[in-house]
């Protein structure tokens, strides 16, 4: 009978059903109970990214925590999480799929209850660190094991499975978490996957059964490449999480780090490329279309990840929405990536690959490009059709990325390379708000200064708005003088912010139309390519 093997370890290959195509082997009721046990899994490790970020206010008040102190509630699950999404690869190799997922659930599940009960800010990064590294194990398991378990004949459910949830989560997450917090208290921003938790490692224990452990792996286990590995992602995850914030090279903490990432860097690459069992299997990048599916996911890292951080900043700063009206506003791309979910899944089966990400960056082009008209006006429906088209756009482009990437893939290298594929996204995701919040920052006082060299005795059109000012409030009995400069300097300031936000959008329209053309340098992968479906 013929086999198919998994990392070294031969499963029986079952008899094909009769929907699959032939030479294609039957996905048991007990395979798919466990993928989508795992999805879940997958979604609640990736929805609290960012569901505290729009309940950040109320977890300092809760824990009377400073500004920099509350803003690590996110930077110490970033960091713990890239570290660990890249390792999972390995730790599946050598504990299972089963076991290393199980106790990532279970691990998560701890820490979340754990975070729920900080009394103090120090507990809660702590508690959130562990969350986030632990978490980390369970999304690149998912991508792997949706290629390993399912023939190509399936991928256009699948894909779009795991599709909308990795885009999916994180742009609910300011949603699900304003909700939780005006209804209950930010705690539940934790105890809400207290109980999913338990369901899920309960779940996969039991359920999953498509690999084995190779415990003779740790003899070779790579712990310089590992302890290298953690230093330069830790460390370029902090630069790129605080160097704006704290001036880049003008902060010692910063070069710092900036230079551990740099060493850290250096060792990792080295001990990856030489090691007889690497922490990292690079060798995934010598497939072509895995390396630039790995370039769109960086790209679309900064898409899916700066659109979730600019379109609050602008409601939050602009239009002076609290979190619960930001999350009712945001919540538009996730109905759009929700409904295009299964449009994807049968396009993928219609379209070549590369047409549809043509189409999916056009879109998203198309929508960051109706946002570089911005004004300080912009509601709700001004805001609709560009955020219908970001969702949209998003699941059209993931599903033939994650198919490109991963589908063409050898399996005994799938499971590694899903924590690459999946790294680029984070990476992507931290890169892209590093040069954003960069971006704002410097622009905004270019913006401001040219403004406010035409607020002066010399025009007349300020000098009428002081004048109207300065009796408006004269009339009430106040210093109309002084409360009407102030008044028009805020004013400058926040047409100093729209014009530093128009800026950011015309460069992400650039981008997402230069990958447009990119897309004619991939190759098209076969019908049935790929390791899935036991091959």
């Amino acid at each position: 009978m013929a086999t198919a093997t998994v990392d070294q370890a031969p499963v029986p290959a079952r008899p094909a059903s009769p929907s699959a195509m032939p030479g294609e082997r039957q996905v048991t009721t007990r395979e798919v109970m466990a993928f989508f046990a795992m999805v879940f899994g997958m979604f609640m490790a990736i929805l609290d990214i960012q569901i505290v970020s729009a309940s950040l206010a109320d977890i300092q008040a809760g824990l009377s925590a400073s500004n920099d102190e509350v803003a690590w509630v996110q930077t110490s699950y970033l960091i713990a999480e890239v570290i660990m999404i890249p390792l999972s690869g390995t730790l599946a190799r050598v504990l299972s799929t089963r076991v290393l997922f199980s106790i990532s659930a279970a691990g998560f599940t701890a820490a979340s209850a754990l975070a729920a009960t900080a009394t103090n800010i120090d507990q809660m990064i702590v508690y959130r660190a562990i969350q986030g590294f632990i978490g980390g194990g369970m999304i690149p398991s998912v991508f792997a094991a949706a290629f390993i378990i399912f023939p190509p004949s399936k991928r256009a459910i699948v894909s779009p499975v795991i599709g909308l949830v990795a885009t999916l989560a994180p742009t609910i997450g300011p949603t699900v978490g304003g909700y939780l917090t005006a209804a209950f208290s930010w705690h539940w921003l934790f105890l809400i996957n207290v109980i999913p938790g338990i369901l899920v490692s309960t779940a996969t224990w039991i359920l999953i059964d498509f690999d084995k452990p190779d415990l003779s792996l740790m003899k070779k286990f790579d712990w310089y490449g590992l302890a290298a590995m953690a230093i330069f992602l830790g460390s370029l995850e902090y630069f790129l999480e605080e160097g704006n914030i704290k001036g880049w090279f003008e902060d010692e903490v910063i070069i710092y780090t900036g230079l551990a990432a740099l060493l850290g860097g250096t060792v990792f690459f080295y001990r990856a490329l030489t090691a007889t069992f690497p922490i990292v299997d690079l060798r995934a990048f010598n497939n072509r279309n895995f390396a630039f599916g790995s370039l769109f996911s960086f790209v679309m890292g900064i898409g899916l990840y700066g659109l979730t951080y600019l379109y609050p900043l602008y409601l939050g700063r602009i239009r002076g929405y609290d979190a619960l009206m930001i999350g009712e506003t945001m919540f538009v791309s996730g109905l759009a990536m929700f409904f295009t979910a299964p449009i994807a899944g049968i396009l993928s089966n219609k379209l070549d690959p590369r047409v549809m990400m043509a189409i999916g960056f056009t879109g998203f082009a198309t929508g960051t490009w109706l946002m570089s008209h911005i004004t300080s006006d912009w509601d709700f429906w001004e805001l609709l059709i560009p955020q219908i088209l970001r969702g949209s756009s998003m699941m059209i482009a993931m599903v033939p990325i994650n198919n490109v990437a991963l589908g063409t893939l050898p399996v005994e290298r799938i499971r590694s390379a899903s924590g690459l594929f999946n790294l680029t996204r984070n990476l992507g995701g931290a890169v892209g708000l590093a040069l954003i919040n960069t971006m704002l920052t410097h622009q905004s006082g270019v913006h401001y200064a040219r403004l406010a060299e035409h607020v002066n005795p010399a025009n007349p059109a300020a000098l009428d708005m002081i004048g109207n000012l300065t009796a408006t409030f004269n009339a009430h009995g106040l210093d109309g003088g002084t409360i009407a400069i102030k008044q028009l300097a805020g004013m400058v300031h926040q047409q100093a912010s729209i014009l530093s936000f128009i800026d950011v959008f015309i460069v992400l329209t650039a981008l997402f139309s230069g990958l447009v053309a990119m897309t004619m340098l991939l190759r098209k992968p076969p019908a049935a390519a790929g390791g899935g479906g036991g091959h």
